[in-house]
């Protein structure tokens, strides 16, 4: 018989057995906003199979134990052979293998592909972020081998396969591929122009040995990388793109020396390497010397990634703790009735709606591929990316503490969330790097900046506290003295303005409402928690609700 203080009561039901995508209702409105109407059935269809299993216990404990395993470094085999394999655990595979077969790798060639994939990648990766990595790697290479036709053919249909297969084998004997990358270097980090990896040509045209460091290598498993080395161009060095497969064509391994396996901060599933080239095959990609321009699509396309993958981070930490306070009794009622309470899980769900709104119309963007949409999102990627991935940190703080200490103990799947939440604001260039990078499109590209003010002017004269932030914008943009020192101010305020003209348009009056006054209107404190009391508070807690209690 158990003895009455260990009877178990007033503790929340586990957040499983439901559908992540259709209980989001952010998200199932962004797709249907933007959607084809003759596809939204298919795509609506697609998308609540993939959130089904997205909340399965099944789902859950391959997240966790691909966590708990992790994956291993086999430098030799048992005979003393170099073979640079990493070992993963069944769990992983199965993650990976269902994102390949849900279309995550695919976006490039089929109809409203980038909001599908976006969609799908927000709901699938909040059952474990790690293996996100070589999805978003995969899907971005792609404009980077479309600058080489030649390459694309060979590649493409591979990336965007719908069929896993993890065997390190010649590219030729494989239905699908995965890539990775291999930009930074120990001494410059994200100024890729100070690489000292070098590449001499051989006879064969476009075909280079490399020779070299990479301190940071994504997705060390890959069947291929896009990799930045420097090439002699008459005396100077021009940093240049190339593509590096595992398996060369005939069957042999490429050199590939992994040293180590990186300790690192966040997943414990994902691999990141120190990789040592010494005389590694490798094909160029793109001219000589335009090894920046090649891969700025793909650093585009990763970068809207880490926007989705914060908002994805987001809504399940936010979900976990609206979850949590509905069936939690505290004082008397449920935690979510009690007004303070509701006043920090309504300031999570905000944040957490206007980061998934404008990922999502980031996508719909790529899918338009208008000059216009083009323009527009040159400038509102790294905006977003900045803004979106610097708020995921304290959304997954402050929703972790909901949970008190439940929500510390690693069970409750809280504290790896809390541990993964800074990753997405330093991959793909940290807060500084996109700051500079908005700046430098303010002053380089004219176009994208005119691009920027339609879209946020479309809302004109829906909201005055937009209004009114609109012009402190303009007049902050139009003081050019010692503006890189303001840098971050500005990327702030665009993207408030951003978020703040979707939401006008497009979310019910009590969400726009509760962000023009908080965000825009600085009626608002410094932590969550602190939104005007006069607010609908419910209606922003409801709409986070994974489940009806």
């Amino acid at each position: 018989m158990t003895p009455p203080t260990h009877t178990v009561t007033n503790q929340a039901p586990p957040l499983v057995g439901h559908d992540v995508y259709a209980t989001d209702r952010v998200l199932t409105e962004a797709v249907a906003r933007h959607a084809d109407p003759a596809r939204l059935a298919v795509i609506d269809a697609e998308l609540r199979e993939l959130g089904t299993a997205a909340g399965s216990a099944q789902a859950q404990k391959w997240g966790e134990d691909a966590n708990a395993r992790g994956p291993v470094l086999r430098t030799h085999d048992r005979y003393g052979n170099r073979i640079d394999e990493v070992e993963f655990p069944p769990s992983w595979h199965r993650l990976l293998g269902h994102a390949v077969t849900a279309g995550l790798t695919g976006a490039w060639s089929r109809p409203d592909g980038h909001l599908r994939r976006a969609a799908g990648f927000l709901v699938w990766t909040q059952v474990e972020a790690g293996h996100g990595c070589p999805l978003s790697m995969t899907h971005a290479a792609v404009p980077a081998l479309r600058t080489d036709p030649e390459l694309a053919a060979e590649w493409e249909q591979r990336l965007g396969s719908r069929v896993y297969d993890p065997r390190l084998v010649a590219p030729g004997r494989k239905p699908g591929a995965l890539f990775g990358m291999g930009m930074t270097e120990k001494q410059g980090g994200s100024d890729v122009r100070s690489n000292t990896t070098r590449a001499e040509p051989l006879a064969e045209e476009g075909t280079y040995l490399l020779t070299g460091h990479k301190w940071f290598c994504s997705a060390p498993m890959s069947d291929a990388f896009l990799v930045l080395a420097q090439v002699d161009d008459g005396g100077r060095d021009a940093l240049t793109c190339f593509l590096v497969p595992r398996v060369l064509a005939d069957g042999t391994r490429n050199v590939f020396a992994i040293q180590r396996l990186k300790d690192k901060l966040g997943n414990r599933s994902n691999a990141s390497a120190e990789v040592e080239f010494d005389g590694t095959w490798a094909r160029r990609v793109g001219e000589v010397g335009r090894g920046v321009p090649t891969i700025i699509e793909m650093v585009a396309a990763t970068r809207l990634d880490c926007a989705l993958g914060s908002a994805a981070l987001m809504r399940q930490a936010v979900a976990q703790a609206v979850h949590h306070a509905t069936y939690r009794r505290a004082f008397g009622g449920p935690l979510i009735d009690k007004p303070l309470m509701r006043n920090v899980l309504a300031d999570l769900a905000l944040e957490s709606e206007a980061a998934t709104t404008t990922a999502l119309r980031l996508a719909a963007a790529y899918d338009a591929d208008t000059e216009q949409e083009r323009a527009f999102r040159r400038l509102a990627v790294p905006v977003t990316k900045y803004w979106v991935t610097k708020r995921c940190p304290a959304v997954a703080a402050e929703a972790l503490e909901c949970l008190g200490g439940n929500g510390y103990v690693e069970e409750s799947g809280m504290p790896r969330l809390f541990r993964e939440s800074p990753l997405n604001s330093i991959w793909e260039g940290s807060g500084n790097v996109q700051a500079l990078d908005v700046l430098r499109v303010l002053q380089r590209e004219p176009q994208a900046l005119n691009a920027f003010l339609i879209e946020i002017g479309r809302a004109r004269g829906a909201d005055h506290r937009l209004d009114a932030a609109v012009k402190d914008l303009l007049g902050e943009l139009g003081d050019l003295e010692g503006i890189e020192a303001r840098a971050r101010r500005i990327v702030e305020r665009m993207a408030l303005v951003l978020q703040g003209s979707l939401l006008v348009r497009f979310a019910p009056a009590p969400v726009a409402d509760a962000f023009a006054a908080s965000r825009l209107g600085a009626d608002w404190g410094t932590t969550f928690g602190t939104l005007p009391a006069t607010l609908d508070l419910r209606t922003l807690t409801t709409r986070a609700a994974p489940t009806t209690p």
